[in-house]
């Protein structure tokens, strides 16, 4: 494994995680649904907590928390970019515009948190030693909620613009009345919303 390139994902995968936090506390004041605010709730939770946990993997594998790298300016710039577009969006005085910009944000944020954790799956997968135990825990702490996050927000960014759109929308979406936590249950999901109209 290329470890300097490992170090960066997860330098990039803790900037993700406290940039999370900023992007949800953001979005929560764009959100009108009560059922998508509570969801966004415990989402910042969570990832707050995920910023403990990834900053604990730091401690245990001797990594400092305030180093920078290029990859995790362009994070940090990325994260900030979702937040302007959200207080963007709430200046324009269309609450329910701004809570689909904020959806959409969340998809984009997520994205990438969803890709750093299947990554350092992967690499926990491969590492030996302490490493190997370190990330498996993490991982492992982490990854369901991660997948909740995003497929969960996927499905509510579709279905407010299906609403903002003048069709029947399906709120909460059905990734969240299912529980959906893999990319085949996401699609069964969205496939099971006529059903559920």
């Amino acid at each position: 494994m290329n470890d300097e390139q490992v170090t960066e994902l997860l330098y990039q995968a803790l900037e993700t995680e406290i940039g999370g936090v900023q992007v949800y506390q953001t979005a929560l004041r764009c959100a009108v649904n009560e059922d998508l605010h509570q969801e966004w709730e415990k989402y910042l939770s969570e990832t707050e907590n995920h910023v403990r946990i990834v900053t604990d993997v730091f401690g245990k594998l001797g990594l400092g928390t305030e180093t920078e790298t290029p990859g995790r300016r362009v994070v940090r710039l990325k994260g900030q970019a979702l937040i302007q577009a959200m207080e963007t969006a709430l200046a324009e005085g269309d609450p329910a515009a701004a809570q689909l910009v904020a959806a959409e944000c969340v998809v984009d944020a997520e994205t990438k948190d969803h890709a750093n954790w299947e990554l350092i799956g992967k690499i926990a997968g491969k590492a030996t030693g302490d490493k190997k135990k370190v990330l498996t825990e993490a991982y492992e702490q982490v990854e369901e909620e991660e997948d909740m996050h995003l497929y969960h927000t996927m499905g509510w960014a579709r279905e407010l613009w299906i609403e903002s759109l003048g069709m029947p929308a399906v709120l909460p979406p059905p990734e969240e009345e299912k529980k959906v936590t893999t990319p085949i249950g996401a699609s069964r999901a969205e496939q099971s919303r006529d059903d559920m109209l």
